[in-house]
């Protein structure tokens, strides 16, 4: 009988679950927006998210090689990152800015601070704030092949009574490629909780808060709220970017508080500041908050902290 005592640091059970598992659901649940925004805004959109996709994953591969790191891309999640961000753009976006995104999402906010698990912000939606300062990349919108262009590039750049909320639902209104069918992404929504990818935490407090606040400021009007809450950039960063595991609280309190903060500089700046969106801002400054939320809320250790006698 073997009475070799093996001793190691925890964690001591493991789940059975990869990075490159995880990932690779989290592409799944892309599919149904990424099919979606290639139905509305037709072949330019898949080019532009697979052009992001590929320049992410080149991108990390020769970081790797060039410092003579373990290759990673075998993770996947560069190519999260690519979809993600190509989603988030408009299908008519130069492609060239399109590399430069990718570049400075993956090498900038990636790589060059530890690459996975090491990044203080997520790649994704910091890249788009970078296109949208540096390039403007989200002013001019394009439109599904179908709807006609109506003044206001966006229900949040016009005026959501443009627009039905079937419309909104559905996707049928100009905007990114990923943010417009909120259909299509529920239903990525869905796969990601069934699967036990993500937990409702981030996602419902992100987008229970806009709806609240949003119903305040729209003169206590369900549909306009609602239509608030279809519009813009919401369910995608909200289900997709605000639910990162490397940027976003480990506790349930602290994802609860995570939310409540997106939620509420969201709704800020859409009716206080210069620009019509601010889901990626609100992700953006929480996911700086992060380190702090999670020493605020985390469980104590057994036996630590007590009076001492």
């Amino acid at each position: 009988m073997n009475t070799t005592l093996k001793l190691a640091v925890s964690p001591h059970i493991h789940s059975g679950r990869s990075t490159a598992g995880i990932m690779r659901d989290v592409l799944i649940a892309l599919l149904p927006a990424t099919a979606a925004g290639t139905i509305l805004f037709g072949w330019r959109a898949l080019l532009v998210v697979s052009l992001c996709t590929a320049c992410c994953v080149g991108f990390e591969l020769l970081f790797n090689l060039i410092t003579k790191q373990d290759l990673t891309v075998g993770d996947l999640s560069a190519a999260v990152t690519g979809v993600l961000l190509g989603l988030n753009l408009p299908a008519n976006v130069p492609l060239w800015q399109c590399v430069v995104g990718s570049l400075f999402a993956i090498i900038v906010v990636k790589c060059l601070f530890g690459g996975i698990g090491c990044n203080l912000v997520n790649p994704a939606i910091t890249a788009r704030v970078f296109m949208l300062v540096a390039f403007g990349s989200m002013a001019t919108q394009a439109f599904p092949t179908m709807v006609d262009a109506v003044s206001g590039a966006t229900p949040l750049g016009g005026s959501v009574t443009d627009f039905s909320l079937t419309d909104l639902f559905l996707g049928l209104r100009g905007g990114a490629i990923g943010e417009t069918c909120a259909l299509a992404l529920l239903i990525g929504f869905v796969y990601l909780l069934v699967r036990r990818v993500i937990t409702w935490h981030v996602p419902v407090t992100f987008v229970g808060t806009v709806y609240i606040l949003s119903f305040f400021f729209e003169g206590m009007d369900f549909d306009h709220a609602l239509a608030m809450i279809l519009s813009g950039g919401l369910l995608l960063g909200a289900i997709f970017m605000a639910t990162d595991y490397v940027t976003s609280p480990s506790t349930a309190a602290g994802k609860i508080i995570f939310g409540l903060g997106a939620g509420l500089i969201t709704v800020l700046i859409r009716y206080f500041g210069v620009y019509p969106e601010g889901v990626s801002f609100a992700i953006l400054l929480m996911n700086i908050l992060t380190p702090y939320i999670d020493a605020w809320t985390k469980h104590k250790v057994f036996g630590v902290g007590g009076k001492k006698a």
